[in-house]
This record gives C-alpha cells, sequence and structure tokens, in this order.
C-alpha cells in the first residue's frame, strides 16, 4: 500500500499522532454523512496502527545508508 517504513515515524508521537489523526478524519467523515470515505479513512487508520504497533521493529525506520 504505502511505504510507512521511514525514518520520520521512528519518534513513538509521530506514530501515535498520524495514527489517531487518520482515525479521527474517519469519524469525521462518518459524522458528516460519507460512509464511503469514512469507510476508506478507517481503513488507512488501521493499517498503520498495524505498521507502527503491532509489527514495529525500529531497525525498519532507520536509512538505508545508516548501516
Amino acid at each position: 500500500m504505502f511505504n510507512l517504513r521511514v525514518p520520520f515515524f521512528l519518534p513513538l508521537h509521530r506514530r501515535a499522532w498520524t495514527t489517531g489523526l487518520v482515525f479521527a478524519w474517519a469519524l469525521f467523515e462518518l459524522w458528516t454523512g460519507n460512509p464511503g470515505w469514512a469507510l476508506l479513512f478507517g481503513a488507512a487508520g488501521a493499517y498503520c496502527a498495524y505498521e507502527f504497533f503491532v509489527v514495529f521493529d525500529p531497525k525498519n525506520y532507520k536509512d538505508k545508508k545508516d548501516g
């Protein structure tokens, strides 16, 4: 899908904010009556949560040129 394993997302607060904002946008879309967009952003939030918290390994977030 998307490559989220970049050094920018190594700090926990960035991963948490990104995931939270995507889920918040899904709730906003649902609240405004757009279930299709809510489903899309909910799925993106679930993907972020999976990548950032379930299968997270700090070694995957280092620059390739750093070794």
